[in-house]
C-alpha cells in the first residue's frame, strides 16, 4: 500500500496497564517508523484521551501491552467504531492474554504444554510442589512481560510465590520448570519468522532480562536443525491459529533436555522496543524495522 492509502493513523500506546513503560517505548518507535515512511501517523494515549476521539482516524496501530490493550478491550471499542486495527480480534486477544485458557485450547488441539496447576489461597502448596516437581514457575495468568513471576526452587517457597503473583491477578498458575531452552517464533501474516533462542544471564527471562539488561543473548539462527526449526515454526503458526490469531504476534515455547518442545504462551500485541523479539526475527528474515511496521499496519482489519 502507498503511505497515503492508510489515511490518518492513530498509534495507540501508553495506557494504564502494568506494562505502560514498555508500551511507551514500543509506540514511540512505531510512530517514528511510520512517519519516516510518510504515513500520517499520530500518537494516541488512551490513558490521557477519550476513546471517542478515535473517530477522527482511519486506522489504528495498537502498540499497547497488557490489560485494556491486548486483552480484547480496545479491540472491542475499535470494532464498535468501525476502525480497522492491527493484530488479533477481540476473542483471540482475550484468550491470548489468559495463560490458563490458552493452555486449555492448545491441549484440546493436541499441542504440548508444560504440566501446570491453578492456585488459590486455599491450595495445598506442598502437594502442588510434589506433584509438579521443582523447580517450577509461578505467574499471574493475565499479565505479560514476566510481571509477578517467580521461580520456586526449594520446597516451602510456593506460598510466597503465589502471594506475589496474586498481587497482580487473582488467577495464578504454577508451571513445571522446563529448562532445556526458551525460544520464540514471530508471526507475520501467514509466515512464521526464524526462531530466536533466548539465553538470559539471569536465572530466567524476567522483566530485567527482557527490557533493562544488555547481557541477554538472542540466538538467531537458533541452533536447531533446519528440519526441526521448520517443524516448530509450523507448529507455532498452528498454535497461533488455534487461538484465532491474525495479523501478527508471537508464540513462545520451551524445550526440555531431551529436545521435546512445550508451548508456553502467545503474545497478540508484541513489543516493538530496541530489545523486542519480533523486530529481531524480522531483521534476520531481511525485513527492516520500518518495513515491518508498514506490513503490520497493512494487515489492519475488522472482525
Amino acid at each position: 500500500m502507498n503511505a497515503k492509502d492508510f489515511g490518518k493513523v492513530a498509534v495507540l500506546f501508553g495506557g494504564k496497564s502494568a506494562e505502560r513503560e514498555v508500551s511507551l517505548n514500543s509506540g514511540a518507535r512505531v510512530l517514528d517508523a511510520l512517519q519516516r515512511k510518510g504515513v500520517d501517523a499520530h500518537a494516541f494515549d488512551p490513558a490521557a484521551r477519550k476513546l471517542d476521539e478515535l473517530a477522527a482516524y482511519d486506522r489504528a496501530f495498537i502498540a499497547l501491552h497488557g490489560r485494556h490493550g491486548e486483552d480484547g478491550t480496545i479491540q472491542g471499542a475499535l470494532e464498535l467504531m468501525g476502525i480497522p486495527y492491527t493484530g488479533s480480534g477481540v476473542l483471540a486477544s482475550a484468550v491470548g492474554m489468559d495463560k490458563w485458557r490458552t493452555k486449555l485450547l492448545w491441549k484440546a488441539a493436541g499441542l504440548p504444554v508444560p504440566d501446570y496447576a491453578l492456585l488459590a489461597a486455599g491450595s495445598d502448596f506442598a502437594d502442588v510442589e510434589e506433584e509438579l516437581g521443582l523447580p517450577l514457575f509461578v505467574k499471574p495468568a493475565c499479565e505479560g512481560s514476566s510481571i509477578g513471576i517467580s521461580m520456586v526452587k526449594q520446597a516451602g517457597e510456593l506460598a510466597a510465590a503465589y502471594a506475589e503473583a496474586a498481587r497482580h491477578d487473582p488467577m495464578v498458575i504454577a508451571e513445571r520448570g522446563i529448562l532445556g531452552g526458551e525460544y520464540t517464533v514471530a508471526i507475520l501474516g501467514e509466515q512464521a519468522l526464524p526462531i530466536i533462542k533466548i539465553e538470559p544471564a539471569t536465572e530466567f527471562y524476567d522483566y530485567d532480562a527482557k527490557y533493562l539488561r544488555d547481557d541477554t543473548a538472542y540466538r538467531c539462527p537458533c541452533g536447531l536443525s533446519e528440519a526441526r526449526e521448520l517443524e516448530l515454526r509450523a507448529q507455532a503458526l498452528e498454535a497461533f491459529r488455534v487461538l484465532g490469531g491474525r495479523g501478527w504476534g508471537r508464540v513462545d515455547f520451551l524445550m526440555d533436555e531431551a529436545g521435546a518442545a512445550y508451548f508456553l504462551e502467545a503474545n497478540t500485541s508484541p513489543g516493538m522496543t530496541d530489545h523486542s523479539l519480533v523486530p529481531m526475527a524480522a531483521r534476520v528474515a531481511g525485513i527492516s524495522y520500518d518495513e515491518l511496521v508498514l506490513r503490520v499496519l497493512a494487515l489492519a482489519a475488522l472482525g
